[in-house]
């Protein structure tokens, strides 16, 4: 028997003495994060970290008459370690809830969550197959093509007819990319050529100088969270901000994390983004001030994956009244619907991926700080590449 047949086979039996049941009957329910708090991505786990301990310093640590206990291990964006450590975190901490972050990871995390048969929570990426990988699997965050498709019909509705897109290259920036082009190109409009940029350590600058080449009048670009404030300066640097192309993408590269970073560079670039610090509701202003306040920064649409995601887990607890079967849990969850600092929410019960609305935004400068200011609101937006599917 091979080593890795012979490690698997001793996590599902580690799986079994535990006892489907047993879980339910514990005084605590542990809820365990995979999420990167160093290397690239550190600024991810930053929030998502941030986040969800924001939510219980609100609600405090007690469901249904079960103590909450929140456990957060650093996978340094490296799958394998996030695999490893949903393993053990099943296996030696009795984790009840997984919490994953970006693609990868969730990807990687999907078949140990099936086969210990643990409820989690996808409270980052934004990739569509992510949830179809685990059954397991219910999504707080968003999918890039409930973005990307409604940024592209805005572009044509305003002109847009020839466009360059510059993308990360992995899972997130194909898929934005694709659902933008195709429905940019249904619209009526042409992407004259896709540019993918190394996720690790980009340098956008020979690909903005390649888009600029190509005389577009819109130029899409997905890069993730994080990476915003590099790829700011890079597009001021080639003079890009005032050369009358339309900078347009999903609400990424807008990120309220790094605008504060980037002067007046992106004022005027419109992104379709599912949350903004600029929300105009009461529970936003709310949270954005909670958060300011516990952090020193302002928060971000990766927080509120996180936020909503223990939102999502403490209501579930109090439906089943603290019974953690995933099975039960999952079914708790399938169709909740609440109200969030980005707005309305709910869990589609077919494909466990969040609706939400996704808001037109423009960056503007208010109180001496750029933020995005939304002006146009598309409801209850499902995840495009699920509902193309099933027609």
């Amino acid at each position: 028997m091979s080593i890795k047949h012979f490690a698997a086979g001793c996590f599902a039996v580690a799986i079994a003495a535990l006892g489907a049941g047993g879980a339910a009957a514990q005084d605590t329910i542990k809820i365990g994060i995979v999420a990167p708090m160093t290397g690239t991505s550190a600024a991810v786990g930053r929030e998502i970290s941030a986040a969800t301990k924001l939510y219980m310093d609100q609600h405090g640590n007690t469901v249904a008459g079960k103590t909450i206990e929140l456990i957060v291990r650093d996978d340094a964006s490296v799958p394998d370690n996030a695999k490893r450590l949903a393993q053990e975190m099943i296996v030696n901490d009795h984790v009840n809830f997984l919490g994953a972050s970006l693609t990868p990871s969730a990807m990687s995390m999907a078949p140990i969550a099936t086969e210990g048969k643990v409820a989690t929570v996808v409270m980052v990426s934004g990739t569509s197959i992510v949830t179809a990988k685990s059954p397991y699997y219910v999504r707080t965050s968003f999918t890039l093509g409930q973005q990307s498709g409604i940024i592209a019909d805005w572009a044509i509705k305003n002109g847009s007819r020839k466009a360059v897109s510059v993308l990360s290259d992995w899972a997130p920036g194909a898929e934005a990319g694709k659902v933008f082009e195709d429905s940019f190109t249904k619209g009526g409009g042409q992407v004259l050529e896709t540019l993918k940029v190394p996720l690790n350590n980009p340098d956008f600058a020979p690909f903005l100088q390649r888009a600029s080449d190509l005389h577009p009048d819109t130029l899409f670009v997905f890069v993730p969270a994080g990476q915003a404030g590099t790829f700011a300066r890079q597009f001021a640097e080639r003079g890009l901000d005032k050369s009358g192309i339309k900078l347009v993408g999903p609400g990424d590269i807008v990120d309220d994390d790094d605008l504060p970073t980037t002067g007046d560079t992106m004022l005027g670039v419109v992104t379709a983004g599912i949350y903004s610090a600029a929300h105009p509701s009461k529970l936003n202003r709310d949270y954005v001030a909670a958060y300011q306040k516990a952090t020193g920064h302002r928060a971000n649409f990766i927080s509120v994956g996180g936020y909503d995601g223990m939102h999502l887990i403490y209501e579930a607890l109090k439906k089943t009244n603290g019974n953690t079967d995933a099975d039960t849990v999952i079914g708790a969850m399938k169709g909740m619907s609440w109200e969030s600092p980005r707005g309305p929410i709910s869990i589609d019960p077919r494909t466990r991926d969040i609706v939400q609305n996704v808001y037109i935004r423009k960056v503007e400068k208010k109180d001496g700080a750029p933020w995005a200011v939304e002006f146009a609101t598309f409801e209850a937006v499902k995840d495009p590449l699920k509902e193309a599917a099933a027609k």
